[in-house]
């Protein structure tokens, strides 16, 4: 089978290397899945600038959700079967045109969906939909701060809270990506490139504070979320996107920007500090990401999630895809079509 492999760290165009790879086995509890297509998530570009701590050795084949058919299970899958059509979740290893993983990690998905939203379904929406309805829970009138709300989780994370009813904050780096955000139903789409998200937050909130911030660009923005929620809010991160345009330094800046906290100070303010992390997740509590997959698909289903497609490659544009996601241009999902 071909994969695209990331033989060095560095530039898209330098990192990939299309290559034949050996037919990955399948364990006790596995499916084997021959990939339509598979989605890019910005922890892909933090694993291809070598800032991703549990991304595999170089070489690495890399890829966290793909859409396609089994064509093989392991020992002991009984609610799968050879021709099933599922999106997946995978520990690395989507990059390709098979994948194995935990056939717990799957989904059915009609065959009538198209394989660019269903790719949005796995860790996108799977992030989304545990982070904002396991993590914490939304009511209607929240007020809800979304950053980076035109990505992926982020578009994700604006549906789920206007589902719920909330008052919606969204941050995005262009005035067009503030259109895309009116259309989704953000109430407060602010360009944080002419605008201080704090301020322009804390006009509207004042004392009363946010009930929840979500946040996967990290650093001081955390600091700043903390600050903007009130008593019993919560700030949920699950990224770190400052620290890709770093040097060595500016990240040393962002780490510290976190801040440090003390769980005294948290427990006079009431307030919280939460993490995601999927891939802990998916390690450890393999029935959390079968019971989440099962709920986004339903969800999606009904209408309540609609994945956009933000941008669709080959399989040979791999390189284009990762430079437009990481510049930050893209709204929605990025996917690569393997057939």
């Amino acid at each position: 089978m071909k994969g695209a492999v990331i033989i060095k760290n560095g530039t898209p165009e330098e990192a990939f290397e299309i290559r034949e790879l050996p037919r990955p086995k399948v364990d006790e509890g596995e499916v084997l899945i021959e990939v339509e297509a598979f989605g890019l998530n910005f922890a892909d570009v933090m694993a291809r600038l070598g800032l991703y701590q549990d991304a595999p050795p170089l070489p690495a084949l890399v890829g966290y959700e793909v859409v396609g058919r089994i064509v093989e299970i392991g020992k002991g899958v009984e609610e799968r079967k050879v021709g099933d059509r599922v999106v997946a979740m995978t520990r690395f290893g989507g990059y390709a045109e098979l994948a194995v993983t935990d056939a717990r990690a799957t989904a059915i998905i009609n065959d009538t969906v198209d394989a660019g939203k269903a790719t949005a379904l796995a860790t996108q929406y799977g992030t989304a939909y545990y982070a904002a309805n396991e993590m914490v829970q939304l009511f209607e009138g929240d007020h809800v701060l979304i950053q980076a709300a035109a990505g992926g989780v982020g578009t994700a994370l604006v549906q789920w809270a206007r589902h719920r009813k909330c008052v919606i904050f969204g941050t995005a780096g262009s005035d067009g990506k503030l259109d895309y955000l009116k259309k989704q139903g953000v109430h407060y789409p602010i360009n944080y490139k002419k605008q201080n998200f704090y301020e322009e937050v804390k006009k509207v909130v004042g004392d009363r504070g946010l009930d929840v911030a979500f946040d996967s660009v990290g650093g001081n923005h955390i600091k700043k979320s903390l600050k903007l929620v009130g008593a019993g809010g919560r700030v949920v991160g699950y990224g770190a996107a400052r620290m890709t345009d770093a040097n060595v330094f500016q990240k040393l800046g962002v780490v510290w920007g976190f801040g440090l906290y003390s769980p005294i100070s948290l427990l006079m303010q009431s307030k919280g500090i939460i993490g995601v992390n999927m891939l802990r997740i998916a390690d450890y509590r393999p029935l959390v990401i079968k019971r989440v997959l099962e709920k986004v698909v339903h969800y999606f289903e009904q209408g309540i999630f609609d994945p956009v497609v933000g941008g669709e490659y080959g399989f040979k544009d791999i390189a284009k895809a990762h430079e437009f996601l990481q510049s930050r241009k893209s709204m929605g999902k990025i996917v690569v079509h393997v057939k």
